[in-house]
């Protein structure tokens, strides 16, 4: 599988980063904006796991994927494709957050995904060309709405 390494740091703390990476509630698609509300679905939420559709859409193509979150690791959550227009079952990707220096977190990425279609082959080309950047992106995205909302 292809595998990229993504290191991120927010001013959020971790129990906040972690809450909304398991949030799957009505608000998921505005928290993290690369989840497109048409194609985000629960199935299930458990005490440590969820399956959840979710998926995006780019000029000329949409992806999608079904999958179980697992947050059983109180520092990881890991996401692992069990259906998918774009890659093969078994891919993930897996956040580890850890308190940052100085206050915020860490979060150390791990996008491993293996592509089943033209439109993931394209994605993960641009993905590894650019050492994740467009994954950095997207989860800037989110850390910054968490940023911009007060504490609970």
């Amino acid at each position: 599988m292809p595998r990229v390494d993504v290191e991120l740091v927010t001013r959020v703390a971790p129990d906040r980063v972690r809450a909304a990476l398991i949030d799957f509630s009505e608000r998921r698609p505005r928290i993290w904006p690369g989840i497109s509300e048409e194609y985000f679905e629960v199935y299930s939420v458990g005490e440590t796991e969820a399956v959840v559709r979710e998926g995006t859409k780019s000029p000329g193509m949409s992806v999608w994927a079904r999958e179980r979150y697992d947050w059983s690791d109180p520092q990881t959550v890991t996401w692992t494709v069990e259906e998918s227009n774009f890659c093969a079952p078994g891919s993930y990707v897996s956040a580890t957050i850890t308190p940052a220096a100085g206050g915020g977190s860490r979060i150390h990425v791990i996008w491993n995904r293996t592509p089943t279609s033209i439109g993931g082959r394209i994605a993960t080309f641009v993905i590894r060309l650019t050492h994740g950047r467009p994954i950095a992106a997207s989860m800037k995205r989110g850390l910054a709405n968490l940023e911009a909302e007060a504490p609970a």
